[in-house]
């Protein structure tokens, strides 16, 4: 079946449904770490919208989750300890997932460009491309433990959302990269951040949780992400009950992800 074809006959089923497919739905899919039916909703979405960039991007966001979950990366542990994000041991990541998610990141950046080049400050595109970087940053960062390798593409990531909360300050999603931006930058040593610079960006974490709060509240797409990034930075920052509140939170509003449940019930047998 070619390409087209694919893409009418998801069409087709989408409107067999009786219900259009949405980002949010796939989205919340993949909260669920239900990966296999967010997969079947964002290809109904593309279906729908191939000339939306986001909707690519989306797709490889979901592919990160799925891996970053069988790797055990997403664990409370992993990322509230600095020697285990630092840890070099080699990770053994799936190549078949490697490859889709760049041909999904590849294919999401091409049509983000052209969007580009008939209109520079096109909203979806400059997401797409901020995303589309971020995703790799994490990528090459998580599984890869390429962390200076990734830098680049986090410079990049917090660029593009830079220029796209100038175009529209209400696009508030974007406020969750320039967000974690300040708090890394904030948790590394004076003589680092002296020699990485990021464009409007001091290290201030408490801007750095006002920032991720803004996308919890007012965000689109990625409120429950910058919870469970706050819920991550309270671990780190020795803030357990607000921790504890944030897990309760995701593990009430996505309750078929079994992560959550586990985290909470970790964290509460620490803090009795």
């Amino acid at each position: 079946m070619s390409a087209s074809l694919a893409r009418v006959f998801l069409a087709l089923l989408v409107g067999l449904s009786g219900e259009a497919a949405t980002i949010e739905r796939a989205l919340n899919r993949m909260y669920n770490f239900d990966f296999s039916n967010a997969d079947r909703e964002m290809d109904g979405y593309i279906a729908e919208q191939p000339g939306d960039a986001v909707g690519l991007s989306f797709r490889a966001a979901s592919l990160l989750f799925r891996e970053l979950d069988r790797l055990s990366i997403l664990e409370s542990e992993f990322f509230a300890s600095n020697k285990r994000l630092t840890d070099r041991k080699t990770l053994q990541p799936d190549e078949r997932l490697k490859q889709r998610f760049f041909t999904a990141v590849e294919a999401s950046k091409a049509l983000a460009r052209t969007k580009l080049t008939s209109d520079a400050n096109d909203k979806n595109a400059l997401f797409a491309l901020c995303l589309n970087a971020g995703l790799i940053t994490d990528y090459m960062g998580l599984i890869e433990k390429r962390h200076l390798g990734s830098l680049s593409y986090a410079k990049e990531s917090h660029s593009y959302a830079v220029k796209l909360l100038k175009v529209d300050p209400g696009y508030v999603d974007a406020y969750l990269t320039t967000g974690m931006t300040e708090y890394l930058l904030g948790s590394v040593p004076f003589f680092v951040k002296w020699f990485v610079r990021f464009e409007d960006a001091e290290g201030n974490k408490a801007l750095a949780v006002e920032r991720l709060k803004s996308v919890i509240e007012r965000g689109k797409y990625l409120g429950p992400f910058a919870k469970i990034l706050l819920a991550t930075i309270d671990l780190r920052e020795k803030r357990p009950f607000q921790a504890e509140m944030r897990l309760a939170e995701l593990s009430r509003d996505f309750p078929e992800n079994p992560l959550f449940k586990k985290e909470l019930e970790k964290l509460r047998t620490k803090i009795k």
